[in-house]
């Protein structure tokens, strides 16, 4: 499936029209996680090695980033993640899940003007919403904490720290407390002729079970113009360094396109 998916993405770049300047500008754009530039993601990703019978779980992210501009000082930058899961025996022999997931949404408020040395940055809240559709797809809590990220972009390079931390604070009570800690560190080179390597972690450390979640994520993307509509357009590796008991181990996979709005 992802090899199909990958030529796909191939076919596209090459029927593509060529890189501009205004392509390699939206690329750069989209390595800020909170421009102000209205992208619409459609994350998928592959991982295997879960529970004692090699479990595997696919699942699409979609996540629509909205900015709204507050006024001449101030950006509101709305961050969504809602993901779709397919899955198999994802806990020991535990059949097959389809559907949603929980829902974490993030808003950031972020001044329009970079700080001291280009230095951009945003803070706000973070929320879990249970939108899962199965009781192996979610946590059943509803949660909330703080977010932040900060970030400077010096010619081609882009480097930073996205970090929230989420509590449950409702739900079931027959589900694990949620209180965890995300951290996603993160390097992106972007040239002129619009691709993008980028180099990150998207850790979590799980403070009820005292344990982390370290996927290493190697992406390379391209930002292509197809009728008029920049997509850029994203294939990559994940290796779990460290991961829960019953975790994902491993080497995984990562593919996405992401339709971009800039505005006119």
């Amino acid at each position: 499936m992802s090899a199909r998916l990958l030529s796909c993405l191939l076919v596209a770049a090459a029927s593509a029209t060529s890189a501009s300047a205004q392509d390699s500008d939206l690329a750069k754009q989209l390595a800020n996680p909170i421009a102000s530039l209205i992208s619409v993601p459609f994350q998928f990703n592959y991982d295997t090695g879960y529970g004692p019978n090699d479990g595997s779980k696919t699942y699409v992210n979609i996540q629509p980033v909205l900015p709204f501009s507050l006024n001449d000082d101030w950006n509101l930058i709305s961050r969504t993640i809602l993901p779709v899961a397919w899955q198999e025996d994802i806990a020991g022999p535990s059949g097959t899940q389809f559907g949603l997931g929980d829902t974490v949404q993030s808003l950031f408020f972020s001044p329009k003007a970079p700080g001291p040395g280009g230095t951009i940055w945003g803070v706000g809240p973070v929320f879990l919403v249970p939108t899962a559709t199965d009781d192996l797809l979610g946590g059943e809590k509803w949660g909330a904490g703080p977010t932040g990220v900060v970030l400077k972009q010096s010619g081609p390079w882009t480097y930073g720290m996205l970090a929230n931390h989420i509590w449950s604070f409702a739900g079931d009570g027959a589900r694990s407390d949620v209180s965890a800690t995300f951290l996603q560190p993160f390097i992106n080179y972007t040239t002129h002729d619009a691709w993008t390597f980028a180099l990150n972690t998207e850790s979590t450390y799980d403070w009820e079970s005292e344990s982390w979640s370290v996927p290493i994520n190697f992406m390379v993307s391209k930002l292509v113009t197809i009728n008029k509509q920049p997509i850029s357009l994203q294939a990559g590796v994940r290796y779990w360094a460290e991961s829960p008991e019953n975790g994902p181990d491993g080497f995984g996979a990562r593919l996405g396109i992401t339709f971009l709005f800039p505005k006119n």
